[in-house]
């Protein structure tokens, strides 16, 4: 596993469940000032910023699409850096 693995990578090496990735994109639409969000086994992730430096989230947020919402929002979630702490 890389050194500053992403969210998917963690997922694939059974860090994380699917579940606390689902949790993760609920504190996310539920807060989205949400920074230190724990996701498992030490591993948190900043939730603000991973809006932040995902513009396509970011953009999907203003839509009224609920599905498209969330489907994004998992989507940066998984391409996100957590932090092992």
């Amino acid at each position: 596993m890389a050194t500053n693995p992403t969210v998917s990578e963690l997922r694939k090496a059974a860090e994380i469940t699917d579940q606390e990735i689902d949790a993760a994109v609920d504190a996310m639409l539920a807060d989205l000032a949400t920074e230190a969000y724990p996701l498992a086994k030490g591993w948190t992730l900043d939730l603000a910023e991973t809006l932040r430096t995902n513009t396509r989230a970011a953009e999907a947020l203003t839509t009224d699409k609920p599905a498209w919402k969330r489907n994004m929002v998992r989507t940066a979630i998984l391409l996100a850096h957590p932090i092992k702490g």
